[in-house]
């Protein structure tokens, strides 16, 4: 896992470039955007090493913001639990009642997903408009699934075993997809007609199996819809999967990215439009690990602007980092 000191700049950054600017004669800046963090795989709302520290940190960083760390579960041992056992469909729809009860998110709130929690998140973003989701960044999410699960975080590789040999049993079997989480995004390239009739989660929120105009209005509203590649990262199998890549159809050794794929080419999510809007941001990292992520700035602007993916080295991070109170004044409400 990251080290304290480092782990709050990406949400910093994130969360700079989603406060609004203030106007002159106005007596009182405007409060930040709430911020809603969704953890991954093995991980929980509160781990001191890593989404409490995220969340102290942006709080210490950011006055006044209010920061929701997800809690799936009435203890943290549950929520851990849950990220591999509740039914993903579950915990969406419990995570759209917890933000349409919040007070503090009903004009609108940032969101951020590590790992799984990324495409979770998006599934919020395309089910549940209300609360507004205003921007979304998925730090190594997998838009597109996995169809491997090599490498497993820290104490949980006893579980991970356990998965992996019961998705080469029958990933697609009825009771394996209601309760486990990873066969809910496990995404068979070989057989994709299985996947496509019978994933209950990612081959409804991909529109695998028909167009939901909804959710592609849904996900169309975000402003800004961030997407993290780590360029080694030994967790997730294809790793193109976080930029919406996956395996070319009928085979897993070549793989094609979102813009040759048909969810992007029939846009039947809206992706193109959005790409061609510069909606989406790309952002690869030389980083092995989410526990590497440090170096990462999301400089909303220069992204934005850029043309394809950002990779940003150890070299120029002092060099960007200069520019974040500069670059991230921008308005982003209404």
């Amino acid at each position: 896992m990251a080290s304290s000191s480092c782990l709050w700049l990406l949400a910093l950054a994130f969360l700079l470039g989603s406060c609004t600017s203030l106007a002159l004669g106005d007596l009182d800046p405007p409060a930040p955007l709430p911020l809603v963090i969704w953890h991954g795989m093995g991980d929980s709302c509160c781990n001191p090493l890593s989404m409490g520290a995220i969340k102290k940190m942006v709080e210490k960083k950011i006055p006044g913001i209010h920061v929701l760390s997800l809690e799936i579960g009435k203890t943290l041992r549950e929520d851990v639990e849950n990220s591999f056992f509740l039914n993903v469909n579950s915990q969406v729809t419990t995570v759209c009642q917890i933000l349409a009860k919040d007070p503090k998110l009903q004009q609108g709130y940032n969101a951020m997903g590590f790992s799984q929690g990324g495409q979770f998140l998006r599934a919020v973003a395309q089910r549940c408009p209300s609360p507004p989701m205003v921007n979304l960044i998925s730090v190594g999410g997998q838009h597109q699934g996995v169809f491997g699960l090599p490498r497993c975080p820290g104490e949980s590789s006893h579980i991970c075993d356990f998965i992996r040999k019961t998705l080469n049993a029958g990933a697609y079997n009825k009771a394996i997809q209601e309760r486990l989480v990873q066969a809910e995004y496990w995404h068979d390239p070989i057989k994709e007609d299985i996947y496509r009739n019978h994933s209950i989660f990612l081959a409804d929120i991909n529109q695998e199996r028909g167009v939901n105009e909804s959710y592609k209005k849904n996900l169309m509203a975000l402003k800004k819809f961030v997407m993290v590649k780590f360029l080694n990262d030994s967790i997730v199998d294809p790793v193109d999967s976080e930029w919406f890549g996956f395996y070319r159809s009928g085979q897993a050794k070549e793989t094609i990215p979102l813009q040759e794929s048909t969810l992007y080419t029939q846009d039947r999510l809206g992706l193109k439009a959005m790409d061609k809007a510069g909606q989406l941001v790309f952002l690869a990292l030389e980083a092995p690990l989410l526990e590497d992520f440090c170096r990462m700035l999301c400089l909303w602007k220069r992204l934005a602007a850029s043309e394809g993916s950002t990779l940003l080295s150890a070299t120029k991070f002092t060099f960007w980092f200069s520019f974040i109170f500069q670059d991230f004044s921008t308005k982003t409400r209404g």
